[in-house]
């Protein structure tokens, strides 16, 4: 894990654990209150209600005192008698800041078999939570497509100590693609690594490197929209106004040009996975219906898959309705000197290619549609930069164009509430697509999608 994002990922552990914990304790009264009747547990207690008061220390304190074991540290390294260890530990300290508050406040524990049962089973929901999150972890970190594809830059020694500093969770999570030497290799060998391997983050490893000569790699990530993480250990916070986060436990400069990892950031992402969860669950009459229409007007598949660049420009495979003809791949290189719009990317009024149940798909965007499942596997958001395919991406002639790959691509953005179709320059096209990465935020998402409603329904700037 990394810092700022470590960081969200323990506040997001410790509210799941106050919860669970919370509901572990209703459910030992529960057991209690319905077991009067048991031969070890004939005394009858009170309702929930005289029980509340613990909820106040168990919620905050709970998820403190097993930060403070250790509970949360180096999950990969963990066995299962180290967890119940700080488990035990845990429920000791837990118990001596119940008897102090009820000490002291003059509180009472009505029955004192809750707490033993809470003990029981709060401390299964947590070891439980535990191990089906480090087991699922462990399967995400043999998946490809979660390694981080980063680059180092910096001193042979310098580079070497750094990588072995990272810890273990760390060093998994890396998927190291290059190592540039800033002092016999040029600039040029970054930026070919960066589009080559759809490089999201670069490492400098700057302690005893020409900080000048640095400037001229950190300003290539600038203008690519790449992350530059510069280890920091010789800056002085109080000199300057950067942006620092901490990896492995040393300060880092980050230069980004996009928003950084924060709730709101994490918020779009699991608005994004709901979204498109209700969206295929309510459009599913709808996707019967035109995978029929298309199968019965048009030869061939009901899909169209295309290879678009996705994250910093890594490939994924894009689902629409097919609405061209099968052959319309083919047919692109004849219709080049057709295109309507100046750069890279080829649009057409008129195009021949598309069929006749194609033009209503297009005109209405349901052609669209399928995109809902790139969103809910997390290859696209709702929105975002619209994905273009790779052979467009290749023919990109400024940074600027680049650096619009820096944020996830949706299905819907401000070139698409903006005439769409009715744009003719791709530099227009990016400028917007700029404009909504730096000022990113929920509310601007919100006002998006909320005039992405009327655009599509009246059809304005489709094709």
């Amino acid at each position: 894990m990394l810092g700022r994002r470590q960081e969200l990922h323990l506040q997001s552990q410790q509210i799941i654990d106050g919860l669970l914990m919370s509901v572990a304790f209703w459910f030992a009264h529960a057991l209690r209150f319905v077991g009067s009747d048991w031969i070890f547990l004939n005394k009858p207690i009170g309702p929930f209600s005289d029980f509340q008061w613990l909820l106040f220390v168990i919620m905050p304190f709970g998820p403190i005192i097993l930060e403070m074991q250790g509970f949360y540290a180096h999950p990969l390294q963990k066995t299962l008698g180290r967890s119940l260890e700080q488990l035990a530990r845990s429920a000791f300290w837990l118990g001596v800041i119940i008897a102090a508050a009820a000490y002291f406040f003059r509180l009472d524990v009505p029955s004192r078999a809750v707490m033993p049962l809470f003990v029981v089973l709060g401390g299964g929901a947590l070891l439980l939570r535990e191990r089906l999150s480090i087991t699922r972890y462990r399967r995400r970190l043999k998946a490809e497509s979660f390694r981080e594809r980063v680059v180092f830059v910096g001193g042979g020694p310098d580079v070497a100590e750094l990588k072995a500093s990272l810890p273990l969770e760390l060093k998994q999570e890396f998927e190291v693609v290059a190592e540039i030497n800033p002092t016999w290799q040029p600039v040029s060998e970054l930026v070919r690594a960066l589009h080559e391997h759809s490089v999201g983050r670069v490492l400098f490893a700057s302690a005893h490197a020409d900080l000048s000569r640095m400037q001229e790699y950190i300003s290539a990530c600038e203008i690519e929209g790449v992350e530059a993480w510069v280890m920091a250990d010789f800056i002085r916070t109080s000199i300057a106004r950067p942006d620092f986060d901490t990896l492995a436990g040393r300060p880092v400069l980050v230069i980004r040009t996009t928003p950084a990892l924060t709730w709101a950031l994490l918020c779009k992402d699991l608005i994004d996975r709901i979204g498109a969860l209700i969206g295929i669950l309510a459009a599913s009459p709808l996707f019967v219906l035109i995978a029929a229409a298309i199968r019965f007007t048009s030869p061939g598949p009901i899909f169209f898959r295309q290879e678009r660049a996705g994250r910093h420009g890594r490939a994924f495979t894009m689902l629409k309705f097919r609405t061209m003809v099968t052959d319309a791949e083919m047919q692109h290189e004849e219709l080049q000197k057709f295109n309507q719009m100046s750069g890279p990317v080829f649009k057409m009024e008129k195009d021949p290619r598309v069929t006749g149940i194609g033009k209503l798909l297009r005109r209405t965007s349901m052609d669209e549609l399928p995109q809902l499942w790139n969103v809910l596997r997390g290859e696209m958001s709702l929105v975002g930069p619209r994905p273009l395919p790779l052979y467009e991406v290749e023919k990109f002639e400024t940074p600027a164009q680049r650096r619009r790959l820096s944020m996830k691509p949706g299905l819907t953005c401000l070139w698409q509430i903006s005439g769409r179709n009715e744009v003719k320059s791709f530099e227009q096209w990016v400028r917007m697509d700029l404009e909504y990465i730096d000022n990113w935020s929920l509310w601007l998402d919100a006002r998006i999608l909320l005039r992405t409603v009327p655009v599509v329904l009246s059809g304005a700037g489709a094709r």
